[in-house]
């Protein structure tokens, strides 16, 4: 499974962005694709999941009511609409995808997850 992960840049404050990861490959093998993200000097943190064959989602409490994530089956995509910007969300954001049981604590842990994509950078200024 490959991951493309795009869509991050500099905004401002309250600002919005919208992430995308496009998979290709044996996606057939994965059941939750989720973005984590990892600022300069701390821990990679999960921020939002979603199961791809129902469309479940999770969502950290940092997060949870301004992003949506989101799947388009079709074009193999999830989205992160990312809303209500804090320059504490400034971080690097990756998409990875894996094969996790449903409804486990296993969706917000990096180890669960065996593909990731390359990261993209959201900088949020105050």
């Amino acid at each position: 499974v490959q991951l493309q992960a795009c869509g991050g840049g500099l905004v401002q404050a309250g600002g919005s962005l919208r992430l995308s990861c496009a998979a290709s490959g044996r996606t057939f093998s994965t059941s939750h694709v989720a973005w984590f993200r990892q600022a300069p000097g701390k821990e990679r943190e999960f921020v939002a999941a979603i199961v791809w064959s129902h469309s479940s989602t999770y969502y950290s409490d940092n997060v949870k009511g301004r992003f949506t994530i989101s799947r388009e089956g079709a074009k193999n995509t999830v989205y992160l609409q990312m809303t209500s910007l804090k320059p504490e969300d400034t971080a690097v954001y990756y998409c990875a995808a894996g094969r996790i049981v449903y409804g486990s604590y296993a969706t917000k842990v990096a180890g669960s997850y065996d593909y990731w994509g390359q990261g993209t950078q959201v900088t949020v200024s105050s």
